[in-house]
């Protein structure tokens, strides 16, 4: 049932374009991971795309035409019920796999990804931007590499039972793969019925089902509520993570949402549509808080977790805003306009290429081009 055995010549596979595994199994992965496929098709590589079906992965995808093969879902945020979730994932990926024979396994954090390609032994590169994540798997089989922005030390790998040579860095921030190639479509003002009048607030709330989650998160986005609710000239664009946390939003906070002054997209829109026509960010997880950061729209982060190398980062560089109490909520937010250029603004961002260079280097000559 295995076909890799470390060696650049896989002779078992039929000849043809190497070809790369990429999974994506939460919401962020699609844009992220939108450009590296199409950059390594331009490349010739062939490339086989798995998709988890929860967070709205499927339909993020479907909107931004990225291709995929639908294998499992969501399970729960108990710790048996990931567990079994993580199994049943991994055996139906097996099939697609075996049958697909890639040469290179790639995810930003798949469980799933990793686990099916060290049974298998196929060669793993795992990107990630959060160092405190919990990696299932890692300390007992490593992946063949890591790689993360250059922002993140080594030794927040190698306290993942990473051996150092095996870290690999990009330049920038992970958002910076894909924002540079944003172009804004104002359609979304008039798909959401967005008034001139108003400042647009976009709300992102806690990870709650996340291992990481502290629910110091919750009261943060509680106090949120409350100082939207007082101003009269707000409207805020909620992005629930599931359909229950919706739900116990729209009970405990009904009023706003019956008034119109709190609403959710009927159906998936693009995020960095969203952020950029916002006049600010709040949001309780690391991604649309760095997109957002991108972008050079003000955002607030209402995460309460250990927070990581890069938050830190743009945190000194005063393009994010971290609140810590609902009393920073009341006093740090500025509910203000705020003035909207035509287009982001452009910048030479190498994040794309270095990252495509090392799974071409991998693919090609068994090891990344930093090496």
């Amino acid at each position: 049932m295995t076909w890799w055995n470390g060696n650049r010549n896989n002779h078992n596979r039929t000849k043809g374009p190497k070809k790369v595994w990429i999974d994506l199994e939460n919401s962020p992965h699609v844009p992220f991971f939108k450009p590296i496929i199409e950059e390594l098709e331009r490349r010739g590589y062939a490339v086989l795309i798995t998709a988890r079906d929860c967070f709205q992965v499927c339909e993020l995808a479907n909107l931004l035409h990225v291709p995929y093969k639908r294998i499992g879902r969501h399970y729960g945020k108990h710790m048996i019920a990931k567990l079994v979730g993580l199994g049943v994932r991994s055996l139906q990926m097996v099939p697609t796999v075996i049958r697909e024979k890639p040469d290179l396994a790639v995810s930003h954090g798949s469980r799933s990804l990793f686990l099916v390609s060290s049974l298998l032994r196929i060669p793993t590169l795992t990107i990630f931007d959060y160092e405190y994540a919990k990696w299932g798997g890692f300390g007992i089989v490593s992946p063949s590499w890591v790689l993360a922005p250059d922002i993140i030390p080594d030794r927040a790998a190698t306290m993942l039972g990473i051996e150092e040579e095996r870290v690999l860095h990009y330049p920038g921030i992970k958002e910076d793969v894909y924002a540079p190639s944003f172009r804004p479509d104002p359609s979304i003002r008039e798909q959401l019925h967005l008034c001139a009048d108003d400042i647009i607030v976009t709300v992102r709330p806690p990870a709650t089902e996340a291992h990481y989650h502290n629910p110091e998160s919750e009261i943060l986005l509680d106090s949120v509520f409350e100082l939207l609710g007082s101003s009269s000239n707000t409207k805020a664009i909620l992005l629930p993570r599931t359909d229950k946390q919706e739900r116990e939003l729209r009970h405990k906070w009904s009023e706003l949402f019956s008034s119109g002054k709190v609403i959710v997209p009927e159906k998936v829109v693009d995020g960095l549509d969203l952020i950029w026509f916002s006049d600010l960010v709040i949001s309780g997880g690391g991604t649309m808080n760095r997109e957002a950061a991108a972008l050079g729209v003000p955002v607030y982060s209402i995460f309460r977790g250990t927070l990581g190398a890069v938050d830190k980062y743009l945190a000194e560089a005063g393009r994010l805003t971290l609140l810590q109490s609902p009393e920073d909520v009341r006093s740090h937010i500025a509910l203000i306009h705020r003035r909207m250029d035509g287009q982001p603004k452009a910048e030479e961002r190498p994040a794309l290429q270095t990252i495509v260079s090392d799974i071409v280097g991998i693919l090609e000559l068994g090891s990344p081009v930093q090496n």
